[in-house]
């Protein structure tokens, strides 16, 4: 009786989990989506539009594409990276991630190769319109028409030329309340997933959290939740104050919590808000080892609170401190969290953080702090997802320029259209669309600091020349200048690719990579190194919140025995959710991991097992043909019955359907 009311316990916990999610987020109940997409076929046949005609293939020309991207340079600034990481979460599933304006207009796309080329059969690139008004009912025109996230599925598509696909799409909201663009993760129908709308959902929250986080930096920023172990997460509140303590904003997860709409919250103080002047606030932060703040909302809910990098009057400069584990927060010894953003700093302080017992890492460190600060330029390779970005900032927090800028640059994430003014700088009326003033450029952003560009490979030829110039000569000419400016930044860069590969095949400078590559270290792939069970007992910790979190066993064998193709990113994305979905009851199993990294395991185990006859396949097959071989042979087995057919294998019937029907 006691299993089965632990059970019911535990449902009822995961339940309010989803409808807390659910609720902050703005999930339709499944009840509204059939009147709202009706809704939006009467609008579709409103615009005149026939249901049997085809695509509208009309693109931006190249100048209006141009500044189309500069008009939404912030959006993409701060999603690009987001799309990265919801990437990498589906990476090999048929899908694209796509980023449109207010407009349905689309900004910048991710996606896997094979299914690009049927995405260009209905026009999913940068420039071409995704309105209703242009597409009919379509998961990114009725988001935006709707104001809310909205899957569109199959024959759900107005447009008979779309409904080979399934849509996922949210709302991105600026700090007003406004719309300003949609995240959308588009693919075939036949790989539906159930998942997909919560990354979308999750990662649209993302981009609105670090927009939130940029339009208010000097002010106070209280973090808070009724739940301590939902601070730190995305459905912590945020609420933005003056140092007077005048309300200036808060996010879509702070309006929620408090209950009031932005333009009554206009009227309100932190006082009026929760309970405490201002200055108790100050006065808590100012002793040695502050804790959790427990506060009272004006209707009289309490919540648990903390502010982080809060300056203090007087100039100093005070970091969030736990002080119910007695030292300075788990963040410190995290380890590596690729960062969704340039904009985020890491919170590693130094290489010796990442050093947790991997061989191969503690030989990549060492090799690293013999040429730090000797003006020589280092190339670090590997896998993505292996923590790039996160060791190119400590090894610049370890280096005589670490009071100087950090700046890191993606090569892949910004449009070839952007990446030589992003780079470079250019002045007033460089190019149509252009700011005025024109802009300083990243290079010039890391005078006297450290500059990363990440995914070197991925650099035009024609900007290899420009940026090798610059590298020897150590003078920057900004777009539509004449004038150069000298440059000092200590450079590392990072690539997934061959370079020497690329250079044969002329597709890299010889005489850049020559010159890039002072040092080369490898950071080796999260399924070669031997610190696995470290690695996540440090991020349960930093993670935890002051919870202690451990793993099943045979869960930790799981996790042992993976490939983890994602890496560090998909580790701590999976661990991220399964502390979520664990709840209250802090040990993380197998119910609380994720559908398509259960699948995964399977399909692995498929591949490596000893069931599978050796004249299945010949001597030169790949693994994907053993695993084709295996499901065609089960399918004889069980006389075509998919469902059957799925449970021998341990996987879901989606799986089958997306192997032999790629």
């Amino acid at each position: 009786m006691r299993n089965q009311s632990d059970q019911h316990a535990r449902h009822d916990a995961g339940a309010s989990i989803a409808h807390l999610v659910a609720a902050q987020l703005g999930t339709l109940p499944a009840s509204a989506d059939h009147i709202m997409i009706e809704q939006a076929h009467q609008r579709s046949a409103g615009y005149g539009i026939p249901r049997t005609a085809e695509p509208d293939f009309g693109s931006l020309g190249k100048g209006d594409l141009a500044l189309l991207l500069e008009q939404n340079r912030v959006l993409h600034n701060h999603a690009a990276p987001v799309m990265e990481i919801l990437y990498e979460q589906i990476i090999n599933t048929h899908n694209v991630v796509v980023l449109t304006d207010i407009n349905g207009l689309i900004i910048h796309t991710l996606g896997d190769a094979d299914f690009l080329e049927k995405a260009d059969r209905v026009a999913l690139n940068p420039g071409v319109a995704w309105s209703e008004e242009s597409k009919g009912t379509n998961a990114i025109g009725t988001a935006i028409a709707e104001k809310t996230p909205t899957i569109i599925h199959a024959d759900q598509h107005y447009l008979e030329a779309n409904r080979f696909l399934t849509c996922s799409a949210a709302p991105i909201f600026d700090v007003a309340g406004n719309v300003i663009g949609v995240l959308d993760v588009t693919g075939d129908q036949h790989n539906f997933h159930r998942h997909t709308m919560a990354l979308v959902r999750m990662s649209a929250q993302m981009i609105e959290n670090q927009l939130f986080a940029s339009s208010f930096q000097d002010s106070i920023k209280l973090s808070f939740h009724s739940r301590p172990e939902f601070l730190g997460t995305l459905m912590e509140g945020i609420a933005c104050f003056t140092p007077g303590g005048r309300f200036l904003s808060a996010s879509r997860s702070g309006l929620f919590q408090l209950g009031l709409p932005i333009s009554a919250l206009q009227a309100h103080t932190f006082s009026s808000l929760f309970g405490l002047p201002i200055s108790a606030l100050l006065d808590h932060y100012r002793t040695a080892a502050p804790g959790l703040l427990d506060l009272c909302l004006h209707n009289g809910v309490r919540v648990y609170a903390k502010c982080s990098d809060l300056r203090l009057p007087g100039g100093s400069f005070q970091h969030t401190i736990d002080n119910t584990r007695g030292r300075e927060p788990a963040a410190a010894n995290a380890l590596p969290t690729p960062s969704p953003g340039n904009e985020q700093k890491m919170r590693l302080s130094s290489l010796r953080y990442l050093n947790t017992g991997d061989e191969q890492v503690a030989v990549v460190i060492d090799k690293l702090k013999k040429v730090i600060g000797r003006d020589i330029s280092i190339l670090v390779t590997g896998e993505t997802g292996t923590g790039k970005e996160l060791l190119a900032q400590a090894i610049h927090n370890d280096s005589p320029r670490k009071d100087g800028p950090f700046v890191a640059v993606n090569c892949a994430s910004i449009p070839e259209t952007l990446i030589e003014s992003e780079l470079f700088g250019y002045e007033d009326g460089a190019f149509t669309g252009a700011r005025k003033k024109g802009s300083i450029g990243k290079i010039l952003q890391a005078n006297g600091g450290s500059l990363f560009l990440d995914e070197i490979g991925d650099m035009p030829l024609n900007l290899q020349a420009r940026l090798l110039r610059v590298l020897q000569e150590r003078m920057v000419t900004p777009l539509g200048s004449t004038k150069s400016i000298p440059v000092n930044v200590a450079l590392t860069c990072a690539t997934n690719r061959n370079l020497r590969e690329m250079i044969a095949k002329n597709l890299f400078r010889d005489d850049l990579y020559y010159r890039m590559n002072g040092l080369v270290v490898r950071l080796p792939p999260l399924r070669e190194r031997t610190d696995l069970d470290v690695v996540i007992d440090k991020f349960l910790t930093a993670e935890g919140n002051g919870i202690r979190y451990t793993i099943a066993p045979d869960i930790m064998l799981l996790f042992r025995e993976h490939t983890w193709p994602g890496n560090f990113r998909q580790l701590t994305n999976l661990l991220r959710t399964a502390m979520v979905m664990a709840g209250d009851d802090h040990e993380i199993r197998m119910e609380h991991l994720p559908d398509d990294f259960l699948e995964d395991v399977a399909l692995i185990q498929i591949r490596t097992s000893k069931a599978v006859p050796e004249n299945a396949v010949n001597s030169s097959a790949t693994l994907e043909d053993v695993e084709l071989s295996v499901i065609q042979k089960s399918l004889e087995a069980h006389s075509g019955n998919v469902s059957a057919t799925a449970r021998a294998l341990g996987v879901s019937r989606n799986t089958i359907y997306r192997k032999i029907h790629p």
